[in-house]
């Protein structure tokens, strides 16, 4: 088994943690002693991804499911059944996200689907809700917890290649922070948004792509974004010394975004 000496305080649950950002997010947290819990869509990637971390950190410490994050029953009964199994979380990471694209690229405002913006919505916006839902009584309870959700770049200055739905849909999360963060004013829980810039993982592409070549461009660090950057951003809000962090966006863009 490899990571750190396993910290039985420390409960983490990542939505969308079967590949790229939500995969590094569970590795960083189970290096760092967490035991952890995630879901995604996908049975069978899910089933192979939890055989493989069980078998490097320890088949008490790591729990995937398979699940529709739009699904407010399953949702309730992820999260019921890894209180059950282990204790109530007190680190959620909302990562789930889809960004529906064509060949030609996202759709246009005037011609984007309806059905895609309601898809978009639902996963990437009321899917964290019905998430923060789940875990908000129990850290309150507990007068500790971390509430990290996963924004994107394209919410925080003219987007360039994301769709007018994904766009909306990253940008809410902003607003449902700060509903969060009045709900636990006092509690112990803060809630914070880390907003990505390019970053390569299975949703991206290869980094040769045109759209990841001109990201490249304009990216003062002189290169893409990698999964481990988001995840060691979670880690760091997860912590218990960023108990003073609330309500912030932390940039993740290698300067493509720069609000200084």
């Amino acid at each position: 088994m490899t990571g750190r000496q396993p910290d039985p305080r420390r409960v983490a649950v990542v939505s969308g943690g079967s590949s790229g950002i939500g995969l590094a997010t569970v590795r960083q947290f189970l290096d760092e002693g967490y035991r952890v819990a995630f879901f995604a869509s996908h049975a069978d990637h899910v089933e192979e991804i939890s055989g493989k971390l069980q078998q490097e950190f320890g088949n008490g410490r790591v729990l995937g499911r398979c699940l529709d994050v739009r699904t407010a029953a399953a949702v309730a009964d992820f999260f019921n059944a890894v209180a059950d199994i282990w204790r109530q979380p007190d680190t959620l990471v909302c990562n789930a996200g889809i960004s529906p694209k064509g060949v030609a690229g996202a759709a246009s405002l005037e011609t984007l689907p309806l059905s895609d913006w309601n898809d978009v919505l639902a996963v990437n916006l009321t899917g964290s809700l019905l998430c923060c839902q789940s875990v908000m009584p129990g850290m309150k309870a507990a007068g500790f917890g971390r509430i990290i959700l996963i924004g994107s770049i394209a919410a925080r200055t003219t987007p360039k290649i994301a769709g007018p739905a994904y766009v909306a849909s990253k940008a809410a999360l902003s607003g449902l922070a700060r509903s969060i963060l009045m709900a636990c004013a006092g509690t112990g829980v803060t809630v914070n948004v880390i907003a990505p810039g390019r970053i390569l993982t299975p949703m991206t592409g290869s980094a040769q792509t045109a759209q990841n070549r001109a990201a490249l461009q304009r990216i003062p660090v002189g290169r893409l974004g990698r999964p481990a950057d988001v995840a060691a951003a979670a880690a760091f809000l997860a912590s218990e010394g960023a108990g003073f962090v609330n309500g912030a966006i932390l940039d993740v863009n290698g300067g493509e975004f720069a609000p200084v």
